[in-house]
């Protein structure tokens, strides 16, 4: 199944990168020439996404300039520039600017590279795994082995037949959280409107045997700090990525 629509996650300050976002959002900081909410708006766009909306906060005027200018996809901008509303509260806004239905949600700091040429995409597979009849979401996920800039936290248990669990120590292979999720917009139908963070959807989903995911083919970069901008960088290099 093609998902059309999608919600990119955007609005963060991110403090971790700071000086570099003194003066600018993390998802326009530039990693092998491109920035970074770009690699995520093209995975969208290859997948078959037509139109996504993009949450702002953080020199939000830079994010409309740069989203305005993106060719890939019909944009619209969910203006959280009154207050921030973490990640549960800021999908939830979102999708008033969304057709009902199955959508990704996708955050704009973590990207992979290495998928390969005249197969499905992550997102794709993504897309083609999720079954509203068993899962409430699936998570796009990763081994930490093919990690670039992640702290170590190991997220989630993935069990042979994907469903996840928190990680401890014999609830199936460790993996991190890499960023995507397919869902179907009626999760949210009571959700509360103010802030709040979208783990407590995980947690439910978990509590409900109804969390899944699969393993993202190629490696993962996330850039939440100077150093690890430096490591990606060396990283897309070594890789042969350019924008």
């Amino acid at each position: 199944m093609t998902i059309r629509n999608a919600m990119v996650l955007a609005a963060g300050l991110g403090t971790r990168l700071r000086p570099i976002t003194d003066r600018m959002p993390k998802p326009l900081v530039q990693v092998g020439g491109k920035a970074m909410i770009d690699y995520a708006l093209d995975s969208l766009a290859d997948a078959g996404v037509t139109r996504a909306v993009v949450n702002v906060h953080h020199f939000a005027d830079q994010m409309e300039t740069h989203l305005a200018a993106y060719p890939g996809l019909n944009i619209a901008v969910s203006d959280e520039r009154d207050a921030l509303m973490n990640s549960g509260g800021g999908l939830v806004k979102g999708l008033k600017l969304i057709e009902p239905g199955r959508i990704f949600v996708m955050n704009a700091d973590l990207f992979w590279i290495g998928e390969k040429a005249g197969k499905k995409t992550n997102l794709q597979r993504l897309a083609e795994f999720f079954d509203p009849k068993r899962m409430d979401m699936a998570l796009l996920c990763v081994p930490i082995e093919n990690t670039t800039g992640h702290n170590g936290k190991k997220d989630f248990g993935l069990a042979a037949d994907g469903r996840l669990v928190r990680f401890s120590e014999g609830s199936g292979e460790a993996v991190v959280y890499a960023g995507a999720i397919v869902l179907d917009t009626s999760l949210f139908n009571d959700a509360p409107q103010d802030a709040f963070n979208l783990n407590v959807y995980f947690d439910r989903a978990i509590a409900a045997g109804r969390l899944y995911g699969i393993s993202l083919e190629g490696h993962w970069l996330t850039v939440g700090t100077p150093d690890a901008l430096v490591e990606a960088e060396s990283v897309l290099q070594r890789a042969g990525v350019s924008a």
